[in-house]
């Protein structure tokens, strides 16, 4: 028996690792508690999904467990470590508007979590690949002091910066920047990720994501941009722009792209690897290009509210710089543009909604 364990198995990139490693004939050990309708009500709530998954992969086994459960982790990882090939990282308080309201469950699950999951690893499989997904947050706001242009429908980099062709690189500053409190707690997991690595020799590679999204993205307010766009426009609800006139950009990545970089790691790790990851130039848009192309698709205006307050540490431009990422992983490839990303979100909210889109 191969076993992969994940954490955060019922969310968007939890599930899509569940479905990939499934397919790969892996065993899938999932650890999730539903901790995302705590954060953000019914509408975050995962339960559907971790149903979907007991039906489409015979594999798979999920277990309703607290990642800052150490007695409990450390059971599970027991019990499974000496099969354990494979350790996907992915559950976590995602919203950094969310962290202020309760810095220390932010922390503990952010942070704490984190040290309880890489512990049970160096305890019981440390030959395992442990793979972290991180956040583009974790360099504070740095980014918003890079030279912007405001365009008609966006802000972007001037074109004689070294980041305009490519996006941001891993060697921007963590440091002296305002981060959000979410944006602390996984930076302060990330470093350990690499510690691990680079002190016990763990093989660790951290994932700094752009926007993640999906189809399976139980997409609310307060986290997971583009999920909430479509239900938004497909429910009929007035979507809030908060700050940067809706000309924010971000890259959007498929969790099937993001998960597919993790395969790929998996089978030629490193120790403390650390990557940006997201949609690069290859796939990336502004909030109010966004709303232009749902509007296509769908063939209808989305309501549009806009709130000249910007959330504290929000990105104003966002690109990935993936090339690290694809010179130690050459045949690594995006199989989603944007377009692609925007269809199937629609397609699969109009099926969570049937009753309010017929």
């Amino acid at each position: 028996m191969t076993v992969a364990i994940i954490t955060g198995s019922s969310g968007l990139i939890g599930s899509e690792a569940v479905k990939f490693f499934n397919e790969k004939g892996y065993d899938v050990v999932g650890i999730d508690n539903n901790m995302r309708q705590y954060f953000f009500g019914e509408g975050g709530s995962t339960r559907w999904n971790t149903k979907e998954l007991e039906r489409l992969c015979p594999r798979f086994t999920p277990h309703d467990m607290d990642v800052r459960d150490e007695a409990a982790i450390d059971k599970l990882f027991k019990k499974y470590g000496g099969q354990t090939r494979v350790v996907i990282h992915a559950a976590a308080q995602p919203s950094h508007d969310w962290a202020a309201r309760e810095p220390f469950t932010d922390f503990s699950i952010n942070a704490t979590g984190t040290l309880v999951i890489l512990e049970a690893v160096r305890r019981h499989c440390p030959e395992a690949v442990f793979i972290y997904t991180s956040t583009n947050k974790v360099y504070g706001d740095t980014p918003n002091f890079l030279p912007l242009d405001e365009k008609t429908l966006r802000w972007e980099i001037k074109e004689n910066h070294p980041y305009f062709q490519y996006g941001i690189d891993e060697t921007m500053t963590v440091d002296q920047s305002k981060h959000s409190l979410f944006g602390v707690s996984k930076l302060a997991a990330d470093a350990m990720v690499q510690e691990y690595g680079r002190y016990f020799g763990l093989k660790t590679g951290v994932f700094r994501g752009g926007c993640l999204t999906g189809p399976a993205h139980s997409g609310v307010e307060l986290h997971g941009f583009l999920a909430y766009l479509v239900l938004c426009a497909v429910t009929r609800k007035a979507y809030t722009v908060y700050g940067y006139k809706g000309k924010q950009v971000r890259d959007n990545i498929h969790s099937h792209d993001l998960v597919n970089a993790f395969w790929h790691f998996a089978q030629k790790p490193r120790s403390g690897a650390v990557y940006n990851m997201g949609g690069s130039r290859h796939s990336n848009c502004s909030i109010l290009e966004a709303v232009q192309k749902i509007e296509k698709l769908i063939g209808r205006e989305v309501p549009l509210s806009i709130s000249g307050d910007a959330r504290s540490g929000d990105h104003i431009w966002w690109i990935s710089d993936v090339r690290r990422f694809k010179t130690d992983f050459p045949d690594w490839q995006f199989e989603y543009d944007l377009d692609r990303i925007l269809g199937e979100i629609i397609e699969a909210t109009k099926e969570r909604h049937p009753k309010i889109t017929s």
